[in-house]
């Protein structure tokens, strides 16, 4: 690209399009967010924007289009799961929600998209929140909801709002996803505890409302059965800190003599480990443990905790990937994308 940029003052498509060499029509798809632009043509054309300081009018387009260059993150939470701490606390503590607006915001904020948040929880806030969708104050929704019952997905899909969502859903539902392979991140833990010679070794479940919780035990249970060993046991907790101290308590009445744990969260790990200090038991010489996410909390635990990683700050970017290009083209068809888990071996076990 060599032409002569304009000079100062009001840039127009045109002008941006004679810079890189390219019709007015693909400078206009890439500046509207359009995948089907050949990647060396999108780079022409977004080093002609950066090289005539074009600013796109954004009032002018949104007539044209009809779209508001937002979306919203909608977290939508069970009425009923009972846990410690209130729906808010958990949304702003639990280091899975800051990794996946970290993801998000790395595809949406060079392209000019704003975000808002928004928390569901009841049928009030739900319905509530489809008006508000139906009545265009933001062009889609990457959506966060982990229980099999939760009607947001379908609720999404019946209105026809563009939507990606955080996980498989729970129940057959049109909408296009992303997830990690939570069995194979199961059994990579489980692997890991058996190659460390550990033979009595216990799971700490997810809620097994949610679909990620029921694929990590079952993942973990087809893993101990291909080693030919049977689990030490298996305790239900609810992803949060302090319901893992909770779950652990009871596993050690259920399983005094176990030697490793899988716990399905990085979360609950950290708050397992005072309750084995107080046990007597030595992390990782008398209890080894595994957990999930690779999230902050892990690298909070003390010994650092060895752990399996979902990549949430690269599934999170493919979400809004998949959201931008829906919100574009509607009618294109539903995607997913799997993402491969990897283990991170620190000092637990």
């Amino acid at each position: 690209m060599n032409r002569k940029p304009p000079s100062l003052g009001s840039v127009t498509l045109e002008d941006v399009a004679r810079v890189a060499g390219v019709s007015r029509a693909t400078v206009s798809r890439v500046i509207n967010g359009s995948t089907t632009v050949d990647p060396a043509m999108r780079q022409l054309v977004e080093d002609a924007v950066a090289a005539t300081n074009y600013v796109p009018n954004r009032a002018a387009r949104s007539l044209v289009t009809r779209r508001t260059d937002s979306i919203a993150l909608v977290v939508s939470e069970a009425e009923s799961r009972h846990v410690a701490d209130p729906f808010l606390g958990r949304m702003f503590t639990d280091p899975f929600f800051g990794r996946v607006v970290t993801g998000v915001m790395e595809v949406i904020r060079p392209r000019g998209v704003q975000m808002v948040l928004m928390l569901v929880d009841d049928a009030d806030s739900r319905a509530h929140l489809v008006s508000y969708l139906r009545q265009g104050h933001v062009d889609g929704v990457v959506l966060i909801c982990g229980h099999i019952a939760d009607p947001l997905p379908g609720m999404l899909a019946e209105a026809q709002v563009p939507a990606v969502l955080s996980g498989r859903p729970g129940q057959t539902t049109p909408i296009s996803f992303v997830e990690a392979d939570q069995r194979a991140g199961a059994v990579l833990a489980v692997d890991h505890l058996v190659g460390r010679g550990r033979r009595r070794i216990a799971h700490l479940a997810g809620p097994l409302d949610m679909p990620s919780a029921q694929e990590r035990l079952t993942g973990f249970r087809q893993a101990m059965a291909a080693h030919g060993m049977q689990e030490a046991g298996v305790v239900e907790g609810d992803f949060t800190q302090h319901g893992g101290a909770v779950a652990m308590r009871e596993l050690l009445e259920q399983a005094p003599d176990l030697d490793a744990v899988f716990v399905a969260s990085d979360l609950m790990a950290l708050g397992t480990i005072p309750v084995l200090n107080r046990a007597g038991r030595r992390i990782p010489e008398d209890v080894a443990l595994v957990g999930f996410d690779d999230s902050s909390a892990a690298l909070a635990c003390d010994p650092p905790l060895s752990t399996v990683r979902q990549p949430l700050e690269e599934m999170a970017a493919r979400m809004a990937e998949l959201l931008l290009a829906r919100i574009v083209e509607p009618a294109e068809t539903l995607q997913s994308a799997v993402f491969h888990p990897t283990l991170v071996v620190r000092d637990s076990g």
